[in-house]
């Protein structure tokens, strides 16, 4: 087949179809294939009803898929390269992304890439990929928090469906394609690289980037271009037991740059119980007809948006703060005007951000799924002890806790009063003598699959208490 014979095939047809391609894709689709002139081009799926086009489930227009003959010199194996279409802007006309000009990012700013090694007979690239960056588009259009090179995503479950040990991903810049520029503004490629849950732990409390470049220096892992290999069955520090040892004097050194999760959490305040069963205003915030307001949430937002970004600053992004963060010299900021993504459009009116009395709170009941519990002592020793902050914000509601050490500026919780409140976001300060005796009253939390739940944590000299429980307690508004 040539190289630019693009066949566009809708998926549940079983005939190939012919889908309007528009002017923007056309372009970025040549210098694509300009930048990898080596790679075949198969064909590209498109969904029967796209996000954009029709209103479909589908955020990607197009996923193209090339034979990529490899690199013997730098030993990078025969894969299978997927490049996508739709998380940028291929239409100019406003109707999926603003337009923010030439300058700018082209609708979010870049597309994905996935590299998987072809196995031996393999004649057609195979398509479960195309879902999988599906799935992720579906996620940056649903919550609008912008992917970067160093990121992490916690699959839980064989990218293929399979009996894989390959589980999680871990997100990079892919090694050919470089940013590019359009009429609708500056378009970057990062690349979805497979890992084990072994190797997504250590990008958890060390940093992604780190484990990125311990990935290529193991061929079976990936190599040079880090090619995911579905069958490969041991992680890098069973391959390399010394890259643990690497791993944990990074983690010693550095802490950890994870600075933020989305998660299942809640918090109560203990400091006036209701007086009767109808004033539960005070404990349930989940029930409080009140959100985050536009300033808290950009706030919430940049340490989310930032990622495994290296923090050099223990600051707290300002209340007030607008300015675009930058990422590999991409713009990662979006339009203002987006529908802000950690809203709830069932909550009630926005409460002026002025008008939000900051509180103070004597006691506090804070609650984690188990997943999310068991993240605490990675924010406690990773980040609090290295003088930095960690923020959970609930995917099921406005909620959003910090944790901040005592070296953090712009917090309103300060050692006189380490438990504040800003509408439904808690700050916690803890002390590194506090954080110490967490650490060690936590520990059970590291071994997760022994844990029964629910499974409570009390510092009563303190007021704090800390209450890990079963997925079924977010089913409820009220947990």
């Amino acid at each position: 087949m040539p190289l630019l014979d693009c066949r566009i095939i809708s998926v549940g047809n079983d005939e190939p179809t012919n889908v309007f391609a528009p002017q923007i894709a056309d372009l970025v689709f040549s210098l694509t294939v300009k930048a990898i002139l080596k790679e075949k081009h198969f064909f590209s799926l498109s969904p029967p009803i796209s996000l954009c086009r029709l209103g479909g489930p589908d955020p990607l227009d197009y996923i193209s898929m090339y034979r990529n003959p490899g690199n013997t010199t730098q030993d990078v194996p025969e894969h299978w390269h997927y490049v996508s279409f739709g998380l940028s802007d291929l239409y100019g006309d406003n109707r999926v992304h603003e337009f923010t000009g030439l300058e700018g990012p082209s609708g979010f700013g870049f597309e994905l890439t996935f590299r998987l090694r072809r196995e031996a007979g393999e004649t057609a690239p195979p398509t479960w990929p195309a879902e999988l960056m599906q799935g992720l588009a579906r996620y940056v259009f649903q919550s609008e928090n912008t992917l970067c090179s160093g990121d992490h995503v916690s699959w839980h479950s064989p990218l293929d469906n399979s009996e894989s040990r390959i589980q999680h991903m871990l997100l990079t810049e892919d090694p050919q394609l470089q940013p590019v520029h359009t009429p609708f503004g500056t378009v970057a490629f990062l690349q979805i690289v497979g890992v084990c849950t072994e190797e997504l732990q250590a990008a958890q409390q060390w940093n992604g980037q780190g484990i990125l470049e311990l990935l290529r220096t193991v061929p079976v892992a990936g190599g040079h271009w880090l090619i995911t290999d579905m069958r490969r069955g041991e992680t890098i520090f069973e391959s390399d037991p010394h890259l643990q040892e690497r791993v944990d004097k990074g983690i010693e050194t550095d802490g950890s740059n994870l600075s933020g999760v989305s998660a299942k959490c809640a918090w109560e305040d203990l400091s006036h119980p209701p007086e009767d069963e109808d004033d539960s205003r005070s404990i349930y915030l989940e029930m409080q007809p009140r959100r985050l307001s536009d300033k808290d949430t950009e706030q919430i937002r940049e340490v989310l948006r930032r990622g495994l970004e290296m923090n050099t600053k223990p600051v707290l992004p300002p209340i007030s703060s607008q300015k675009p963060q930058q990422h590999n010299g991409m713009n990662h900021d979006r339009a203002q005007n987006r529908k802000d993504s950690l809203e709830s459009e069932s909550s009630a009116a926005i409460v002026p951000h002025e008008l939000i009395r900051t509180r103070q709170l004597e006691s506090v009941h804070l609650k984690f799924n188990q997943e999310s519990g068991t993240l605490i002592p990675l924010s406690l020793r990773g980040r609090l002890l290295h003088g930095r902050h960690f923020t959970y914000k609930s995917i099921t509601g406005d909620t959003a806790i910090t944790f901040v050490s005592t070296g953090v500026e712009g917090a309103f919780a300060t050692e006189e009063h380490p438990y504040a409140a800003h509408g439904p976001w808690l700050q916690i300060l803890l002390t590194e003598e506090l954080v110490e005796r967490m650490l060690e009253d936590l520990e059970g939390l590291t071994s997760p699959e022994e844990l029964k739940l629910p499974k409570e944590y009390n510092w009563p000299e303190k007021k704090l208490r800390i209450t890990i429980v079963p997925e079924s307690a977010f089913e409820s508004p009220l947990q």
